[in-house]
C-alpha cells in the first residue's frame, strides 16, 4: 500500500508541474494519468515502485501489454508516458539515472486519416441547416460545422470558443490551440454568415440573462454544463446524428474527420503544406504531410475507375 501511495505522489506532482510549467493541456494530463495508473497496477502485485523500476522491468511491463493485446499505438503511448515521468524524475533529482530513456517503442502503425468527399461535407452542412429542435438550434449547429470545416478546428478548439474571438463579423478568427499558441484562420463567406446569425441568436440570449440578473456566457458555443461551454462529447454525438440524416455513414464522421477534409480539400485544390500546416497549428510539417498520401491514394481509386485500361 505504502508502495502505491508512493507512486501516486510520483504521478499527482508530475502532473502538477506538467500543467504550470509545460502549459500541458487537460486531455494530455488526463492521458498520463491514465496510463502511469495502468503502470502502477501492473507494478502493484510484483512489489515494485517508480524509485526503483528498472529499465528490464519496463520491457517487461511493455512485454505484458503486448500480451494482452494493446495496440502499437497505445503501447508506444505507454511508453512515451513513463519516459516523460522518469525525465521529470532525473530533473528533479529523485532518480540518478533514467532507466526508460534507451527502450524504443514499438513504433506506430502508419494509417492514413479518414476523410470525406467534397460532396459528403455538403450533405453534412445542408443536414446542420435543417436539424434542430427550433431555429436557435439550427443556427447553432450550422454555425459549428460551417467552422468545423472553413477552418480545420481541432474539437476542443471549436467548442471552448470565446466570444470574443468572434465578434464584429470577423473575416479571420484566432484560435488558441495546443500549448496556448494561438494562430488566425481566414473564413469562408458561408462561415461568416452562419457565425452572424448565430451571434444574433446569442445576443438575445445575452440580453435575456442581463434581464434576469445573470452574467452572460463568455464561450461562443455556451451550456448550462459545468465547463460552461459545449462539451466535445455532446458535439460527437450531435455529429453522428447529422451524418444519419445526410445519409453519410456514421462510421466515417468524426470531428477529427472534417479537420482531415478540410486539409486534403485544401490540399487537392493547389494549397500548399506549409500554409496547411499553420491553419492546421502543427508544430511539424512533418505531421501535415500525411495528407499528401491520402491524396495519392485518392488518385489511385480515380485512376482505378475510371482509367479503361484499369477496367480491362
Amino acid at each position: 500500500m505504502a508502495d502505491q501511495q508512493d507512486a501516486y505522489r510520483w504521478i499527482s506532482t508530475f502532473l502538477e508541474v506538467q500543467s504550470a510549467e509545460a502549459g500541458a493541456a487537460s486531455n494530455t494530463q488526463i492521458a498520463y494519468a491514465n496510463d502511469l495508473k495502468d503502470v502502477v497496477a501492473w507494478m502493484g502485485p510484483r512489489h515494485l515502485d517508480f524509485d526503483g523500476l528498472t529499465r528490464e522491468d519496463i520491457e517487461e511491463y511493455l512485454i505484458h501489454c503486448d500480451a494482452i493485446g494493446l495496440a502499437k499505438s497505445t503501447r508506444a503511448r505507454r511508453l512515451s508516458a513513463i519516459k516523460q515521468i522518469y525525465r521529470f524524475a532525473f530533473e528533479e533529482g529523485w532518480r540518478a539515472d533514467n532507466p526508460a530513456i534507451q527502450i524504443k517503442g514499438p513504433g506506430r502503425e502508419k494509417r492514413l486519416p479518414k476523410t470525406l468527399s467534397v460532396e459528403e461535407v455538403d450533405r453534412l452542412l445542408d443536414a446542420a441547416r435543417s436539424s434542430g429542435r427550433n431555429t436557435f438550434d439550427r443556427a447553432r449547429n450550422t454555425c459549428l460545422m460551417e467552422l468545423l470545416y472553413a477552418t480545420g478546428m481541432r474539437v476542443t478548439e471549436l467548442v471552448s470558443l470565446p466570444l470574443a474571438a468572434a465578434k464584429g463579423d470577423p473575416r479571420m478568427l484566432l484560435i488558441r490551440g495546443k500549448g496556448d499558441k494561438e494562430r488566425m484562420v481566414p473564413l469562408s463567406p458561408d462561415a461568416r454568415t452562419a457565425l452572424a446569425i448565430w451571434l444574433s441568436a446569442q445576443e438575445e440570449l445575452a440580453e435575456k440573462a442581463r434581464k434576469e440578473g445573470k452574467a452572460p456566457s463568455r464561450f461562443l458555443f455556451a451550456s448550462r454544463g459545468k465547463l460552461g461551454h459545449l462539451t466535445r462529447h455532446r458535439f460527437y454525438l450531435l455529429i453522428k446524428e447529422l451524418a444519419v440524416q445526410a445519409g453519410v455513414s456514421p462510421a466515417k464522421v468524426t470531428p477529427h474527420t472534417l479537420r482531415h477534409a478540410f486539409a486534403t480539400h485544401l490540399l487537392a485544390n493547389g494549397a500548399d503544406l506549409r500554409s496547411i500546416q499553420t491553419l492546421l497549428g502543427h508544430a511539424d510539417v512533418a505531421t501535415t504531410e500525411i495528407y499528401t498520401h491520402v491524396l495519392d491514394e485518392r488518385l489511385k481509386e480515380l485512376v482505378l475507375e475510371h482509367h479503361p485500361l484499369a477496367k480491362k
